[in-house]
Parts: structure tokens; sequence; C-alpha cells
């Protein structure tokens, strides 16, 4: 009686803190939270201000024509050897998008007070049907390194109608 009460205050003890493992820091799955989302800044723009003037002697880089996407509708943070994959799903304006990309908000690639902010950028071709969400949605993933990674809290996509954000725990 004595080894059957004693085996059975051990067992369950040792399954209820499986519950536990599974909300630590332990857990990999567990790296960053799960995604959020937050408010977009609006910026104004003036049309009749150029942004970047073009010679015909100088040629400079090559110029992404992608444009943001709609809305965000997901983002998670997989761990894996090495570094981070960044995954985001988002919904296009219309069909037909192609050449999606997470372009970085500023050229270096440094979190900027511990947030590392994304853009999720597609060629959206004109003359296509808006059709249904799910042919107009877009996977798209990146990777970052543990020395890239170094220092960020937040990463945050942002689309044209909303912006996702995950946090570190």
């Amino acid at each position: 009686m004595r080894k059957t009460l004693g085996i059975l205050l051990v067992s369950s003890i040792a399954l209820t803190s499986c519950g536990r493992v599974a909300e630590s820091r332990l857990n990999p799955l567990n790296w960053f939270g799960r995604a959020e989302r937050v408010e977009v800044p609006q910026e104004e723009i003036n049309p009749l201000i150029p942004q970047k003037r073009q010679s015909i002697f100088e040629r400079g880089p090559e110029v992404y024509a992608g444009t943001a996407v709609l809305t965000i509708s997901d983002v998670k943070i997989e761990r894996v050897s090495g570094g981070a994959i960044i995954r985001v799903l988002g919904t296009a304006q219309t069909q037909g998008a192609f050449e999606a990309r997470l372009t970085p908000e500023n050229d270096d690639e440094l979190p900027v007070d511990g947030v590392l902010t994304y853009n999720l950028e597609a060629i959206q071709p004109a003359g296509y049907r808006q059709g249904p969400e799910r042919s107009r949605e877009i996977n798209i993933a990146r990777f970052r390194t543990f020395q890239d990674l170094e220092g960020v809290r937040t990463i945050r996509i942002v689309g044209e109608g909303n912006a996702m954000q995950v946090r570190r725990r």
C-alpha cells in the first residue's frame, strides 16, 4: 500500500509539472510569443516632391517595384540551428502578386530600441481581379542568425492596413 501510494504521489507530481514546461523558457517553441496586432502610423507623403532623382549618366541600384501588401495575417518565429526563421502570412490587394519580400525599414537591418521592423511588399500587377482572400494569400520567410537577432526584443511586420509584432519572452 505504501509503495502504491508513493508511486501515485510521485507520478502525479511529475505529470503536473509537464504543463509548466510547455509554458516555460526551456521550451524552444516559446522563444518568441504569439503575434499581436499593432497600429500603423500613417505618413503624409507629398506627391509633388520627388523622393529620388535619377540621372541618365548615373545608374543607381536596381529599384524594387513592390508595394505594401494589404494586411498581415500571421507572424511566427521558428528557432532553427544557427538562428531563426521569420514566417509571415499576408493578403495582397489583388490576385497575381509575385516576388514578395520582407524589406527592412532601415538599410543596415539593425534594431531600433530593440525593435526589428520589416515591410511586407510584393509586385502586384494592375488589371487583376480582387478574388477571394484565400487566392490572394502570400507566405514568405526570412532567415536571421543569432548574431543578427542580438538585442532584438520585438520583430514587427508592417503592411498597408495593419502591422503585427512578436515579442521575445
